[in-house]
C-alpha cells in the first residue's frame, strides 16, 4: 500500500482535501440555481480551493473578510487575492476592497482567485503569529516551484530542505525520496535531490514552525524576495523590470536589481497613458524625474497602484484623503489606496500619530462604519510591524560606551503592543515556571556562544588552513561532544517548557509542570564530559602559544574577533562550559528553595542539585586558574608596551581609570593591578583603540597607601623608588583602589614567588614624570601596528566612565550571566519594543531574536544605577527597571515579577555596587558547596 502524503496544511489543522465536494445537497456550480447569488472559486497557499457565496453586488472587501473569517487569519494586512488577465499569467492584479467585484472581474463565476501574500515585510520572521508565518513560507514555497525566487543551488536545495523537515519531519531516506518524487517543488529538482536530503539530515529535531523560521530568514536575504516583475523600457529603449518593495521603487534588468529609488526620494509617482513617471526631490544637476514606458495603459496603472499601496501600507501615518470629484468632469485616476481598517480607527491614527504602541489594542473596538459597503469589515485590526517605525536609532551621535546602542533601520526591532498583560494570561503564572525558562532563555545564549567556536572559528582557521593538525584536534575534539550534548539538552527543555505553557501538543496529559526529572537525566550524563572539561587548562594554554609561534594563526585570530559574532573576547568562550555548571548550580538552588518538601519535583531538582555542585567543586579551582589566564591573555593583546604578562603565579586584581599627577596638573590613565605590579597606561590616538604602558611599579618594597590629600579622593602610592599621587573619581572608588593595593602588597611580603618572576620592563620602575598629552601622543607607528578593539571591553569602559573593576567583579558577572525578551523603552519614545536581550560580561547585548547569530546593539552597564520608575517617569506598567548614567535613560519591562527581580539582581552586580567582594581573600571561602 502506498502512503498518502500530508495536505500542506496537515500540521496546523486544515483539514484533508480528498477531492469530495464542498457544495451544500442539492446545490450545483450551475449559477442558474443561484437567482442573484455570486459563487467564486479562491485557490489557498497550501493549494486546496474552496467556493464562497455572496451577493451579486458584493464588494472585494466581502470576499476578503470571508477568506480571512475561513481562515481564521489574523496578521490579515499582509494578504490580498490575487486574479489572472485574459492571457491567464499572474500578474498581481489584486482585487480592491471598496469596489464591486463584478466591475473589477468581468465572469466572477469562471475566475479562479489566489490567495497570496501582497506586502514582503523585510524580517518576516518577526510576524507574531505562527500560522501567517507558515502561510508566508507556502508563499516562498509557491515562488520557488514557479521560478520567482531565483537564487543559486546550494540555497535552493536548504530551502526545501527546510520546507521538506516541516512537511514531512526528520530525515528518511524512504520517506524523502517519496515525498520529493510525489510533490513537485522546483522545476528542475531532479538535480539537486540529494543535496536536498543532504541538508534535510542536519534539521533533526526542527518542529515544524523552526522550519518555517528557518525559511523566511534565508529567503529574505535573497535579492528576488517578494519581488514581483512588471516589464518596461526606458527612455533608450532598454528593456528593464520594474518592481514595488517596502523599501521604495527597484530596477532590474534580467534578474540583477541594478537601481533603487527609496521612498524618501520620491516626490510623486504618475502615469499617463503607456508612460510611468517618478519624479524625484531635486539633487543637484540631476534630472528629477525619469519616465519608464510599459506595454500598455492597463499595465501602466495596475503597478501604479500596487506602488500607491506598498508606500501607504510601509511608509504613512495618515490615510490620503480622496480628491472631491469635479462637478463636470475629472482627470486622472481616483484611485486611493484606504487601509482594511474602520474609518474612526483611521481618524484616531491621523489624530495620534502614535499609534504604533496602540495597533493590536484596536481590535476588540465595536464597530462604527457607516461609509462602508453593507458587507462589513469582519476580520480584526493587525497591522505590518515593519509598517511601524523604529525609535532605537537616536540621530547625532557616534558609538560610544557613554551613549545609547544604535541598530540600524534595517536591524531595527518591532516596537511591541501595550496590551502584554493579555499576553501574559496564556502563560503559567508560577515561579519555578519562570525560574525554568531561565534555564531555557540562557542554555539558547550558552549554544550560541559554543557555535562561536565549533561553527564560526572553526570555519576561519579551515579557509585559511591556520591551524596545526594536533591543536585542531585537541580544540575541537574536546568542545564538540559538549556542543552536541547541549544541543539535545535544549530541545529537552524547550519542549518541556512548551507543554509546561500548553503551547504545543496540549493534548497530551501528564505531569508536564516540573523540570526536576529533564536536569537530573542530563546533570547526570553531563558527568561523562568531566574530562573533556579537565582539558579546558590545556586547550587554552596550547591556543596561546600557537598564536604566538604561528603568524597566520595570529592573524586569522585577530580577524575573527573583529567580526559580529565574536562578541566578547574569543578566549572567554572556552571557559563558557565550566562557567555554565555554575549557573546550573545557582538556578537549582533557587528552584529547591522555592519548592515545599512535599513538591514532587523537588527531590529530583536535590538529586540534580547534587550532581551538578559536585561537578563544579572539582572544576572550581581549574576555573579561577583560567579565568585569571584568560583575562592576562585578553590584556596582553589589548597593552602596548610591555611583553610577557602572562607569567607564572601573576594575578590580575583591579583595572581602572584614575588621575594621576604629573607637571601639567592631574592627567586621566588607566591603572593595572597584578599581585606583583602596578601598570599606568595611556590611551592610543589612533583608531586602534589601544592603551600604551607609560610607568610600571612592582610591588616589591612598596608601603602601603592612603588617604592623606586635602584633595578630594586623592591618595598617594609609596613604591621603593618612586612616588606618584593619583586621584580617584569618587570616595568609593578611592576605598577600592586603597583596599585592594594595600592587600596586595600585603601579599607580597609573604610571597616567594616574586623573587623567581622576570621582570618584564627595561628596569624595576619605568616612570614617565615629564610625560604630558604631546608625548602621549608621539608612539603613532607601535599604535598603528595593533588592530581595532571593541569599545565594550570593561577596560574602555572603565575609561570613559572614570570606574574600575577587580578580578572577584569579572567571576561575580560570570555567575550572573542571564538572557531573555525585555522590552525596551526610550526616556522620550512611545512604544516599547521587543528585544531579546543577553547580560554578560557587564554588558546587555540586544538582538532582535534569539536565533541571530551576533548582537545588532550593546549597553555596558559599569557606572549605570538601576532603579523602579518614580512619579515623575510616567510609567503606568508592572516589572519595569530603569537604567540611567547621567542623562541616558532606558526603560525594561519583565514579563513576571520573578523575571523582573532576576533582572535588577544581575544588573545591580554589574552597575554601581560598592562593597564587592574582594579577590584577596582566603580561597576557601570561595569554595562551591553542594549544600
Amino acid at each position: 500500500l502506498v502512503q498518502k502524503q500530508p495536505t500542506p496544511g496537515s500540521r496546523l489543522g486544515a483539514q484533508f482535501n480528498a477531492g469530495i465536494s464542498t457544495l451544500e445537497p442539492g446545490q450545483s456550480l450551475n449559477p442558474k440555481g443561484h437567482g442573484k447569488g455570486l459563487q467564486v472559486r479562491v485557490q489557498g497557499l497550501d493549494d486546496s480551493q474552496e467556493f464562497y457565496d455572496l451577493e451579486v453586488s458584493a464588494y472585494g472587501q466581502a470576499l476578503l473578510s470571508e477568506v480571512f473569517r475561513r481562515l481564521n487569519l489574523i496578521e490579515s494586512d499582509y494578504f490580498g487575492l490575487e486574479f489572472q488577465n485574459m492571457h491567464m499569467n499572474w500578474v498581481s492584479i489584486w482585487l480592491e476592497p471598496l469596489k464591486l467585484i463584478g466591475k473589477q472581474v468581468k465572469r466572477p463565476r469562471n475566475t479562479l482567485f489566489r490567495l497570496s501574500v501582497k506586502f514582503f515585510p523585510p524580517d518576516p520572521g518577526q510576524l507574531q503569529e505562527e500560522f501567517t508565518r507558515y502561510l508566508f513560507a507556502l508563499q516562498v514555497k509557491r515562488d520557488l516551484s514557479e521560478g520567482m525566487l531565483p537564487c543559486s543551488e546550494n540555497t535552493t536545495a536548504l530551502l526545501i530542505s527546510h520546507l521538506v523537515q516541516s512537511e514531512i519531519g526528520d530525515y528518511d531516506d524512504m520517506a524523502d525520496r517519496e515525498f520529493l518524487k510525489l510533490n513537485k517543488l522546483l522545476p528542475q529538482q531532479e538535480q539537486v535531490q540529494e543535496k536536498i536530503m543532504e541538508f534535510h539530515r542536519r534539521h533533526i529535531g526542527q518542529t515544524p514552525a523552526e522550519s518555517d523560521f528557518q525559511v523566511l530568514e534565508i529567503a529574505r536575504k535573497l535579492e528576488m524576495y517578494g519581488v514581483r516583475f512588471h516589464p518596461a523600457s526606458d527612455r533608450e529603449g532598454t528593456k528593464i523590470n520594474l518592481a514595488v518593495a517596502h523599501m521604495g521603487l527597484q530596477v532590474f534588468q534580467g534578474n540583477i536589481k541594478i537601481n533603487t529609488f527609496n521612498w524618501s526620494k520620491i516626490r510623486k509617482l504618475s502615469f499617463k497613458r503607456k508612460r510611468f513617471l517618478v519624479k524625484l526631490h531635486p539633487e543637484g544637476p540631476h534630472q528629477d524625474t525619469l519616465e519608464f514606458l510599459m506595454a500598455s495603459r492597463d499595465q501602466c496603472k495596475i503597478f501604479w497602484k500596487n506602488c500607491v499601496e506598498h508606500h501607504t501600507f510601509f511608509r504613512l501615518f495618515d490615510q490620503p484623503k480622496p480628491k472631491s470629484k469635479a462637478f463636470l468632469f475629472s482627470r486622472g485616476s481616483s484611485f486611493r489606496y484606504r487601509y482594511p481598517v474602520r474609518p474612526f480607527l483611521l481618524c484616531l491614527c491621523s489624530l495620534l500619530r502614535i499609534f504604533l504602541s496602540l495597533l493590536h489594542s484596536f481590535a476588540g473596538l465595536p464597530s462604527e462604519s457607516p461609509q462602508l459597503s453593507p458587507s462589513g469589515l469582519d476580520s480584526p485590526l493587525c497591522l505590518s510591524p515593519s509598517f511601524q517605525m523604529s525609535t532605537l536609532s537616536l540621530p547625532g551621535q557616534a558609538p560610544s560606551p557613554l551613549q545609547s546602542p544604535v541598530l540600524s533601520e534595517v536591524g531595527s526591532a518591532r516596537l511591541e503592543d501595550e496590551d502584554e498583560e493579555g499576553k501574559r494570561k496564556r502563560y503559567p503564572t508560577d515561579k519555578a515556571y519562570f525560574i525554568a525558562k531561565e534555564i531555557l532563555t540562557t542554555e539558547r545564549t550558552y549554544l550560541k556562544d559554543l557555535e562561536v567556536i565549533t561553527v564560526w572559528f572553526r570555519s576561519a582557521v579551515i579557509k585559511e588552513n591556520a591551524m596545526p593538525e594536533g591543536l585542531m584536534t585537541l580544540l575541537f575534539s574536546n568542545i564538540d561532544p559538549i556542543y552536541e550534548f547541549h544541543r539535545g539538552f535544549l530541545k529537552e527543555i524547550d519542549q518541556r517548557l512548551a507543554l509546561w505553557e500548553g503551547r504545543s501538543n496540549g493534548h497530551v496529559k501528564g505531569d508536564c509542570q516540573r523540570i526536576g526529572d529533564v536536569m537530573l537525566k542530563n546533570m547526570c550524563a553531563l558527568k561523562e564530559f568531566t574530562s573533556y572539561l579537565q582539558k579546558h587548562d590545556e586547550v587554552l594554554t596550547e591556543l596561546e602559544k600557537a598564536t604566538k609561534r604561528l603568524k597566520k594563526l595570529e592573524t586569522v585570530y585577530k580577524e575573527f574577533e573583529l567580526q559580529k559574532v565574536c562578541y566578547l573576547p574569543l578566549n572567554t568562550f572556552l571557559l563558557k562550559p565550566i562557567q555554565r555548571l555554575v549557573h546550573y548550580k545557582l538556578i537549582l538552588e533557587r528552584l529547591c528553595r522555592h519548592y515545599i518538601p512535599q513538591h514532587p519535583d523537588r527531590n529530583d531538582c536535590l538529586e540534580a542539585l547534587k550532581v551538578v555542585a559536585e561537578m563544579a567543586r572539582q572544576l572550581q579551582s581549574s576555573l579561577l586558574r583560567l579565568e585569571n589566564f584568560q583575562k592576562l591573555t585578553e590584556l596582553q593583546r589589548d597593552l602596548i608596551g610591555i611583553e610577557n604578562l602572562i607569567a607564572s603565579g601573576r594575578e590580575f586584581i583591579r583595572e581602572g581609570c584614575l588621575f594621576k599627577l604629573t607637571k601639567k596638573g592631574l592627567q586621566q590613565r588607566m591603572f593595572f593591578l597584578f599581585s606583583d605590579m602596578l601598570l599606568y597606561t595611556s590611551k592610543g590616538v589612533t583608531a586602534t583603540n589601544q592603551f600604551k604602558v607609560h610607568g610600571q611599579l612592582p610591588l616589591r618594597g612598596m608601603i602601603e597607601s592612603e588617604n592623606e590629600w586635602s584633595v578630594p579622593h586623592c591618595f598617594t602610592i609609596y613604591s621603593a623608588q618612586r612616588t606618584i599621587v593619583v586621584a580617584a573619581s569618587s570616595k568609593v572608588e578611592m576605598g577600592k583602589w586603597i583596599e585592594d593595593l594595600n592587600a596586595a602588597i600585603d601579599m607580597a611580603k609573604k610571597s616567594a614567588f616574586l623573587s623567581q618572576v622576570k621582570n618584564t620592563g627595561s628596569s624595576d620602575e619605568v616612570s614617565l614624570e615629564q610625560e604630558s598629552e604631546d608625548e602621549t601622543h608621539s608612539s603613532h607607528t607601535s599604535l598603528e601596528k595593533q588592530t581595532h578593539h571593541r569599545a565594550n571591553t570593561t577596560m574602555h569602559v572603565c575609561w570613559h566612565r572614570n570606574t574600575s573593576v577587580s578580578m572577584s567583579d569579572h567571576s561575580l558577572a560570570v555567575e550572573n550571566q542571564l538572557s531573555g525578551y525585555l522590552l525596551r523603552k526610550f526616556k522620550n519614545s512611545n512604544g516599547w519594543q521587543k528585544l531579546w536581550v543577553v547580560f554578560t560580561n557587564f554588558c546587555l547585548f540586544f538582538y532582535k531574536t534569539h536565533q541571530d547569530d551576533y548582537p545588532l546593539a550593546s549597553l555596558p552597564l559599569l557606572g549605570y544605577t538601576v532603579s523602579t520608575p518614580g512619579e515623575t517617569d510616567s510609567i503606568h506598567k508592572e516589572f519595569v527597571f530603569k537604567l540611567q548614567f547621567k542623562s541616558h535613560v532606558y526603560y525594561f519591562r519583565a514579563e513576571s515579577e520573578y523575571t523582573f527581580s532576576r533582572w535588577m539582581e544581575v544588573i545591580k552586580s554589574a552597575a554601581n555596587a560598592p562593597g564587592r567582594m574582594s579577590l584577596l581573600v582566603p580561597k576557601d571561602t570561595l569554595e562551591i558547596s553542594g549544600n
